[in-house]
């Protein structure tokens, strides 16, 4: 009897290592699911540069082997990026129709997207000027800089704020076009223009410049900023990640501070 059961014990000392093994390999393979990291590029609006670089602080102190590599520019011109091939993992655009587009074309799907903020246009002009006070007076203005509207949706709304405003035509010979809603800062800060337009929210880290003006909310198209997640990202982890963080109460703060309205 003795003898069968030393003979028993290895068998039960085989079987019981095994399990234990497999319940480690199970763990492993569960904590390997879990783990978010990689690389992922987000095209974005360069009225976003100051808000999403602190976001993606935050993020990273929760996802902290997920890099996030930013593209900031013009909406118009991601967009084209994106659909020429550029890689991009996330589009975050400062204009619906620039974004349908791209949701229209293919490489994002509507159900992986979110309209997440809006802005208000301005007009701002160089510290201590007098130049121009408001809207009204912009004629007074030699030059005047705005975003390309063939590009930059601040542009865009821009002309659609003169166009309702009925002075469009007297200002035109008067615009400098800049690539993106930034570089007109810098025009109104260096005294390089007399008055430019942009976002509030880019009006908002200049101390440089005042702001004179707000066009009304009928005389454009909403500012809405949409954000999607694109089709065929290499991490889907990471991606899916930073698009519900960005989503989240905590970076939603970090959006109003900077003056964006949470839609």
């Amino acid at each position: 009897m003795n003898s069968l059961k030393y003979m028993l014990l290895p068998v039960l000392i085989f079987v019981m290592a095994a399990c234990g093994n497999g319940d480690t390999a199970d763990k492993s393979g569960e904590a390997a699911e879990d783990v978010v990291e990689g690389t992922i590029t987000v095209s974005a609006a360069a009225s976003l540069v100051d808000a999403l670089e602190e976001v993606s602080e935050l993020f990273n102190e929760k996802y902290p082997d997920v890099q996030v590599d930013f593209n900031f520019g013009g909406s118009g011109a991601l967009m084209q990026q994106i659909l020429q091939g550029a890689p991009a993992d996330l589009f975050f655009s400062a204009n619906e129709s620039h974004f349908e587009e791209v949701v229209d074309e293919g490489y994002i799907d509507e159900e992986n997207t979110v309209d997440l903020l809006r802005n208000e246009i301005v007009l701002v002009v160089p510290e201590d000027s007098s130049t121009v006070t408001s809207f009204d007076d912009l004629e007074n203005a030699e030059s005047i800089g705005i975003g390309n509207p063939e590009s930059v949706p601040a542009g865009e709304y821009s002309m659609e704020a003169f166009e309702n405003m009925n002075i469009l035509e007297e200002l035109e010979s008067k615009f400098i076009f800049a690539t993106d809603v930034r570089q007109v800062l810098n025009y109104v800060e260096t005294e390089n223009v007399d008055a430019g337009v942009v976002y509030h929210t880019d009006a908002l880290t200049s101390d440089g410049i005042e702001v004179v003006d707000t066009a009304p909310e009928d005389s454009h198209s909403p500012v809405v900023y949409p954000l999607g997640t694109l089709n065929g990202t290499d991490n889907p982890k990471a991606q899916r990640a930073f698009y519900e963080f960005v989503q989240s109460e905590e970076a939603g703060e970090v959006f109003n501070d900077y003056g964006f309205i949470i839609e």
